[in-house]
């Protein structure tokens, strides 16, 4: 049986693997995701990167953009300057601005997402150290 050719290109989306957040300090905004959603470590963080696993099947790496900006490295130099943005469906949001005050991190935002646009739910907003922005969410806002 002689397949379509549009079947023979066809490729599926896989899962999101890798989240990048650049700080100049790796080795700090890894213990402040440690310390905060209990990312496990995955080998030692340095002055250039860290790695952090989330779940079963996504890490969130910690790039200092000068290193990861650099060309000859054996992956293609990247980099940002300013702030990112992660977002994290956490358990139980409601439990999130006092564990968030027991570590000094002061809420920037917090949003009720409206339906017309969105499922229910609700976000905290806060920094890394690296200024970057973190979201908290209730649940998967985003429609089908």
């Amino acid at each position: 049986m002689e397949m379509a050719s549009h079947e023979l290109n066809h490729v599926s989306v896989p899962t999101l693997l890798e989240t990048i957040l650049y700080t100049p300090n790796p080795t700090r905004c890894a213990r402040f995701y440690q310390s905060l959603l209990d990312l496990r470590p995955l080998g030692t963080p340095d002055d250039n990167m860290a790695a952090l696993r989330v779940d079963e099947r996504s890490v969130l790496l910690l790039f200092n953009p000068d290193y990861a900006s650099q060309p000859g490295r054996p992956v293609p130099s990247h980099g940002a300057r300013g702030p990112g943005h992660v977002a994290f469906v956490v358990d139980n949001l409601d439990a999130w601005p006092a564990r968030l005050a027991e570590h000094g991190i002061k809420i920037e935002q917090e949003v009720t997402w409206p339906t017309d646009r969105f499922r229910p739910g609700r976000s905290i907003y806060f920094r890394d150290p690296a200024g970057n922005s973190v979201e908290l969410l209730s649940t998967d806002i985003w429609p089908e």
